[in-house]
């Protein structure tokens, strides 16, 4: 299911939310010009900047106090990185449609410190299920599964036009939207018991997304909304 379009009415404009999906958008021709150039160095670029659960492991069984730091950072850098066309393009979409209400909701720093918080949480997440795995993981998925968690909070009775591909347009209420958006990530990380069997093949990192939706709802519950938000315009 593919959503097109909400009708949560905003008060303000989303400037941090149309920063970072133009931050992601730049970044993203940044690398698809490294590659270009080489595939190799690509993916060297990809695998330094992406996160990697081993080298979170072995760092820590080695006790080293000194690679941490560098390592916490990819947890940061990962969520600027995407691995395709189609994986940027998803990810902006869902960040275009359901960002713009909880930036709206919480005031624009405050929702960029929700983002980092929630994509944070969904790569910790990530690396404590697939400790063994080589594969960098990358994207913004797990930060803006944070945002449709606080959504499905928020805004359940909100309708969401869906597309079902590939001629059905549907208007359904987000905690459908959502809810099922969520369950069946759960569904498949529970299937493929990523947490047992370490991944080391490409992949979607869907207890990523998971950590991310729940961050996503406990933050919006500790976190205040912003004061007097309607005396805002909207754009």
């Amino acid at each position: 299911m593919i959503p097109i379009r909400d009708d949560t009415p905003r008060y303000s404009t989303p400037f941090v939310t149309y920063f970072i999906i133009a931050l992601n958008v730049l970044i993203f021709l940044f690398e698809l010009s490294i590659g270009g150039q080489s595939q190799h160095a690509l993916n060297a670029f990809i695998y330094d900047f992406g996160v990697v659960p081993r080298r979170f492991d072995q760092a820590l069984a080695l006790h080293s106090s000194q690679s941490l730091p560098a390592l916490s950072l990819t947890i940061l850098t990962s969520m600027f990185l995407h691995g395709g066309w189609a994986h940027i393009f998803f990810n902006m979409l869902f960040l275009w449609i359901f960002g713009d209400n909880i930036e709206d909701r919480l005031g624009h720093f405050l929702y960029l410190i929700f983002y980092l918080l929630s994509g944070s949480a969904a790569a910790v997440t990530h690396i404590l299920l697939n400790t063994g795995s080589k594969i960098p993981t990358v994207g913004a998925s797990g930060a803006i599964a944070g945002v449709m968690g606080a959504y499905f909070v928020l805004y359940p009775r909100a309708r969401v036009m869906t597309w079902i591909p590939p001629i059905f347009f549907v208007h359904l209420p987000a905690w459908l939207f959502l809810g099922y958006w969520f369950v069946v990530q759960f569904l498949i990380g529970a299937s493929t018991a990523i947490a047992e069997t370490s991944q080391n093949s490409g992949g979607v990192a869907v207890w990523a997304h998971v950590g991310g939706f729940v961050a996503g709802i406990l933050l919006i519950k500790l976190l205040p909304e912003r004061p007097r938000r309607y005396r805002y315009a909207s754009w």
